[in-house]
């Protein structure tokens, strides 16, 4: 059985996160003992033993030396990945490919590495490159998927996976990504032929979760929650069913409910968008701002250019009273995106706050003007 046979074989078995199974890609060495000398071999023997602390040292000596091997500096970013240090591994890893430009393997290890960190664009440029260079390979293909998902792009995801439906058609793991992609981009009849073949198999978590999202997107929250329900309990690790199980009670209103949601969520995945953002907000709603601008930093690490979470950082600036930072960010944020009432608001605030009237008086009307224009927009 192939390597890519088994990791298939793998993710059905588990029914489980297709991203978790693939961390093994993380700690697969670049470099064999039968490629190396001995002083090596002891360091790839205390990596297999789980020894990181010798295996890193060991590798660091060697590369000491050696500065241009670049499958052992890669290896030193894997050892670095099982000790957690993912920051150094991302070095280790860029300095492997600047010799080793076009090795799969070392590119995916460091897409992975900026996936954990919640760096996702540039996770999702590395695992473009790979998918150019491997466009049936079904590791970065997913992979990739995700990472357009968690960025707010669905539209790309569809067109990555479409072509893979054929290529694995019995392939639980991309007709599941396929349909949700189909969900998120407002293309519900193709989604509905696809999650069919889901659907009809068994009572699984991802089953469940499919069908909240496609009735949360048509505003059926009461099924959706149920529906949600049963996936958290079927698959409490499923990533991304508490992130949208609590936008489900935050509509319903149960905001207590929905706050511990969006904490599980950040339990299995600390850089969830929707998760940090909500959070975010309930501790600038609690004066906690320094917390509030954690998630937000991790929010804005996944989508660096959205607009509502560099509001709500402009927003815990002002409550701290920091409105020079704040005067910056809004103005920049009202130049990209003219019609934000709110953002003319705040920078109002702002510029009344900096002693600067006649500047707050002119935001005050945009904001005003952009209400107007939204309000006529209106059905």
């Amino acid at each position: 059985m192939s390597s890519t046979a088994a990791i298939i074989a793998s993710v059905r078995l588990a029914a489980i996160s297709w991203v978790a199974l693939w961390w093994l890609a993380l700690w697969w060495p670049a470099a064999s003992p039968a490629q190396t000398g001995d002083p090596l071999r002891e360091a790839v023997a205390a990596y297999k033993s789980g020894d990181m602390t010798t295996a890193i040292r060991l590798y660091r000596e060697f590369l000491a030396d050696h500065p241009d091997a670049a499958e052992i500096r890669s290896n030193l970013g894997a050892a670095l990945v099982r000790d957690g240090k993912f920051i150094e591994a991302i070095a280790e890893y860029q300095a492997a490919l600047k010799l080793l430009p076009r090795n799969a393997q070392v590119r995916l290890n460091l897409a992975l590495a900026y996936y954990k960190v919640g760096r996702l664009p540039e996770a999702a440029e590395d695992l473009e490159q790979l998918h150019e260079l491997q466009p049936v390979e079904l590791r970065p293909a997913l992979l990739l998927a995700d990472c357009d998902l968690q960025l707010g792009q669905p539209a790309k995801a569809v067109a990555l996976l479409a072509p893979l439906v054929d290529e694995y058609p019995d392939d639980s793991s991309v007709t599941y990504m396929l349909g949700m992609a189909l969900l998120k981009d407002g293309q519900t009849q193709k989604a509905q032929a696809i999650l069919d073949r889901i659907l009809r198999d068994n009572d699984s978590a991802q089953s469940a979760y499919l069908l909240g999202q496609s009735e949360f997107i048509r505003q059926e929250v009461i099924p959706a929650a149920t529906h949600l329900a049963h996936a958290v309990q079927l698959n409490p690790s499923l990533p991304g069913v508490h992130s949208l199980y609590g936008q489900v009670l935050r509509g319903l209103s149960k905001m207590d409910e929905a706050t511990e949601q969006f904490r599980a969520e950040l339990a299995v995945n600390p850089y969830d968008f929707v998760a940090n953002t909500e959070v975010a907000l309930l501790f600038k709603q609690e004066g906690k701002f320094d917390d509030a601008l954690l998630h937000i930093g991790r929010a804005l690490q996944v989508r660096p250019n959205d607009p509502g979470a560099l509001y709500q950082r402009a927003s815990i600036h002002i409550g701290q009273g920091r409105f020079e930072e704040a005067r910056q960010e809004l103005e920049q944020l009202v130049a990209g995106f003219p019609k934000f009432a709110e953002a003319h608001a705040a920078l109002a605030t702002v510029y009344y706050r900096l002693k600067r009237p006649a500047d707050g008086d002119r935001e005050r009307a945009a904001s005003q003007r952009a209400q107007e224009d939204a309000a006529k927009k209106l059905p």
